[in-house]
């Protein structure tokens, strides 16, 4: 995982609310278990007429969301079943966060436990972010970790929450198994001090 501390990107805006995981990446992409690749299938039934070519009017298919990295969702982004491949396919398109009013929880763990910051706002921060990014397609927002910050394209700053372990995993670009190896050593040494007073116990 690509460890996020600070970073400014474009930012993609898609006005729909309550977005289910099985558009962000339909159910027949997900026989898959490698995260490789799956960003071209990102909005598939949205992207692609039914001979597989891109739809213009659709926005991932247009100039502005070239290397962007930033998505901004309406409201209940993520809902419906649970699935890895949605967060593995934002990444693979290229984005580092998505922003909305609320995310499904099982697909906001699943964006924690692998890369992807789910940043909620309140809906009138929304309000102003969409109203930005439909005047001026280059608008760009700052994205502060490590002071849970998101600067928006007129300058003003705005405050997120997230957890401490999953803030920790993501400045340091580690997984829940990378953090659990990263205490191999402390582990080590607790099982061997055990070991130790086992065996100078009374019999």
């Amino acid at each position: 995982m690509e460890p996020i501390e600070t970073f400014t990107g474009r930012v993609v805006p898609l006005h729909a609310r309550d977005v289910d995981t099985d558009q962000i990446i339909p159910a027949r992409f997900l026989k898959t278990i490698d995260k490789q690749g799956l960003g071209k299938d990102l909005f598939y039934d949205w992207r692609y007429d039914a001979a597989g070519n891109p739809k213009p009017d659709f926005i991932l298919n247009q100039l502005r969301a070239r290397n962007a990295t930033v998505l901004l969702a309406g409201d209940n982004f993520g809902c419906g079943s649970s699935r890895e491949h949605a967060p593995w396919a934002l990444l693979g398109f290229g984005f580092r966060a998505v922003i909305s009013t609320s995310f499904a929880d099982i697909f906001c763990n699943n964006c924690l436990k692998n890369g992807l910051l789910p940043i909620v706002v309140d809906k009138a921060t929304l309000a102003e972010l969409f109203a930005a990014v439909d005047r001026d397609e280059s608008a760009e927002v700052t994205v502060d970790l490590p002071r849970q910050v998101l600067r928006l394209p007129g300058g003003r700053e705005v405050e997120f929450s997230i957890d401490s372990f999953s803030r920790k995993c993501l400045l340091a670009g580690i997984d829940q198994l990378g953090y659990l190896q990263q205490q191999e050593p402390v582990v080590v040494t607790y099982e061997l001090n055990q070991h130790q007073t086992i065996r100078t116990l009374p019999a």
